[in-house]
């Protein structure tokens, strides 16, 4: 009996309490309405709506891309016919410069060329400055945030910026590195010329090439087995004739834990040789690839980039700290403790959520298949999940499984450095895929929601399928505003993300003021009338009495309780 009269008179003593919990909830501060800065549009004029288009410049086929920042067709053409093969017109709508791509000799008859001279830079994005305080060849991969990029880029003439007085950086200097496609037994040189300030390498990752060079000349880039690290001003050749085919990767070799991370890492891409077989040698900004190669349209209505890669923020910081090299090298190679490391921006080719909606989209039909190529960049294990899919993966590391070893599933692991070929298919089974819509896919290790911290973010994209775009290439959503996400603030941490999801903003920040609150005092206890006709009330009742009052209710509505039975039969009887 014991056990049931503890919480009965539990109860009882909190009922005299009850005035004062009403009083001070009736202190509460209300919510305030924290205000956001001006938000980007979602999507805005950033280039010309006739690159959506599909069309064919200098004979070059390009297929259309709904995007909202869709690839510069010129590049495009010049990306697949080589910078010396297309019209002076076409050239001049790029910043290639007359030599990034040499294409040449049909060798074997096929229709296609087999030589490629590939000539690449070294770009530093978000850089130091000792003439302004800002970073300077500006690249944001969201709203106000510019982690410093060492990145691989065509060669390029003029300006790096896309002005005298914006330093935003031209379209060709970006994160991440491009996407390098050639085909399977060309002739391909890789020109590297450093014009960066540190010494580079390139380590072709899983691609066919020779230990040493026709001359002698290490073809590894690796400094400690094979050649001297490229110094500033030099310029070194690899030379190579892939025998298969497959995604492969390439990366500087010079300080990797500290070069890779950089952004200087890529996908490289062998395809299968076809006849008429001219492939695009660039894809800058990773995604779709507006002139996929004839064996993959042979199975895939089109094709998609996507590399994954993340940034930590202190490595990104102080790779711009100071001007002098020698002081930049101290830090980075014998300061920076990569054990230590927590990544703090998680991207998709180069971009961060919300940006990933404006060029890292995948549009689907119902009942065509996609192609997709994945490189996992980061230094940590990743987790692709595509909601409402279930792809299958065809290729590990540029190799087939072979049919009977096709694996559909919704999560497809991958350790850093690996790559896969998945097959995104839009036929609506369950399987799959589940229907039509607006699919989001990202990393499912958790903190790749985030960016500097804050969600959502990160590597967040969508799966679009036909129909739930609009004709400037923004996704027809149902939940809720984007516009926080295109605001600095959002990203600074300033913005409740829940404050405006009811009218009270019930999930907002409480009003703070700067005038001092007198501390709440609970009211005085009421004094007893000495007016003897006065009849008492509830109200006039003392502590001990509502004490009293709640042990003597509680004691009844037991002894009620244990003798029910008998009262029951009572009734029953009558």
């Amino acid at each position: 009996m014991h056990k049931k009269v503890i919480p009965m008179l539990c109860g009882a003593l909190l009922l005299p309490l009850s005035p004062l919990a009403l009083a001070v909830a009736d202190k509460l501060p209300s919510s305030t309405s924290v205000k956001l800065g001006a938000a980007e549009e979602v999507c805005s004029e950033f280039t010309d709506a006739k690159w959506r288009d599909a069309q064919v410049i200098d004979g070059v086929e390009i297929q259309e891309s709904r995007m909202c920042n869709p690839d510069n067709p010129a590049e495009v053409a010049a990306f697949v016919k080589g910078t010396n093969n297309i019209s002076m017109a076409t050239l001049m709508e790029t910043q290639l410069a007359a030599d990034a791509l040499t294409v040449s000799n049909d060798m074997d008859g096929d229709g296609d060329p087999d030589h490629y001279i590939i000539k690449l830079e070294i770009a530093e994005l978000n850089g130091h400055s000792p003439d302004m305080r800002e970073p300077t060849t500006t690249f944001d991969i969201a709203p106000g945030i510019q982690p410093t990029f060492w990145v691989f880029a065509p060669k390029t003439r003029d300006m790096s910026t896309l002005s005298l007085y914006e330093p935003i950086a031209n379209p060709l200097l970006r994160a991440p590195s491009p996407t390098i496609r050639v085909e399977q037994g060309d002739i391909v040189w890789i020109v590297l010329e450093n014009n960066h300030y540190f010494p580079h390498s390139i380590h072709l990752h899983g691609i066919d090439h020779p230990y040493m060079d026709h001359s002698g000349e290490g073809n590894d880039g690796v400094g400690q087995t094979s050649q001297m690290d490229v110094l500033p001003g030099q310029s070194k050749t690899y030379v190579i004739k892939p025998r298969q085919p497959g995604t492969m990767y390439y990366h500087c070799h010079v300080q990797p834990h500290v070069h890779i991370p950089m952004g200087l890492q890529g996908i490289f891409v062998v395809e299968e040789n076809r006849p008429n077989n001219w492939v695009q040698v660039f894809n800058v900004g990773n995604g779709q690839v507006r002139h996929p190669s004839v064996a993959v349209k042979e199975k895939y209505a089109a094709e998609y980039d996507l590399h994954y890669q993340s940034a930590d923020k202190e490595l990104h910081e102080m790779a711009r700290s100071a001007n002098d090299p020698r002081l930049l090298a101290r830090r980075l190679n014998q300061e920076y403790d990569i054990t230590d490391a927590k990544p703090d921006y998680f991207m998709l080719n180069g971009r961060s959520f919300p940006y990933t909606l404006r060029e890292s989209l995948i549009l689907m039909e119902e009942n065509k298949k996609v192609k997709l190529r994945v490189l996992n960049g980061h230094e940590e294990a990743f987790a692709l999940h595509i909601h409402g899919h279930k792809p299958m993966v065809t290729h590990y590391d540029g190799v087939d499984n072979g049919p009977s070893s096709y694996i559909k599933r919704d999560v497809h692991g991958m350790v850093p450095a690996q790559r896969l070929d998945l097959e995104l298919n839009g036929v609506d089974d369950g399987l799959n895929s589940f229907g039509q819509g607006v699919w989001m896919f990202h990393d499912h290790v958790e903190k790749s929601f985030t960016t500097n911290g804050m969600g959502e973010g990160g590597d967040i994209s969508l799966v679009v399928y036909k129909g739930f775009m609009d004709e400037r290439g923004i996704p027809k959503v149902h939940g809720m505003s984007l516009a926080p996400y295109f605001t600095k603030e959002f990203w600074q941490g300033k913005f409740p993300a829940w404050q405006d999801y009811d009218a009270w903003k019930s999930l907002g920040l409480p009003e703070i003021t700067t005038k001092k609150q007198a501390a709440f005092v609970p009211p005085p206890p009421v004094a007893p009338k000495t007016d003897a006709t006065a009849q008492p009330t509830g109200s006039d009742t003392s502590f001990f009495g509502q004490l009293f009052n709640g042990i003597l209710l509680g004691g009844l509505l037991y002894a009620a309780y244990i003798n029910r039975e008998r009262i029951l039969s009572m009734f029953a009887k009558k």
